[in-house]
């Protein structure tokens, strides 16, 4: 019982959150590096 007050009193920081969307994140996360991929090779820096 003291675990659940100590932690709904805890003030939060603006710090990410732990218990976010993860799959969305990790999709949106592989989406800009096959963009960024797309980008490099369509310029032909790679």
């Amino acid at each position: 019982m003291s675990t659940n007050a100590a932690t709904a009193t805890r003030v939060r920081t603006g710090g990410p959150e732990e218990d976010g969307p993860k799959t969305l994140e990790h999709v949106l996360g592989w989406t800009l590096v096959v963009v960024v991929a797309m980008l490099v090779t369509q310029l032909g820096l790679l």
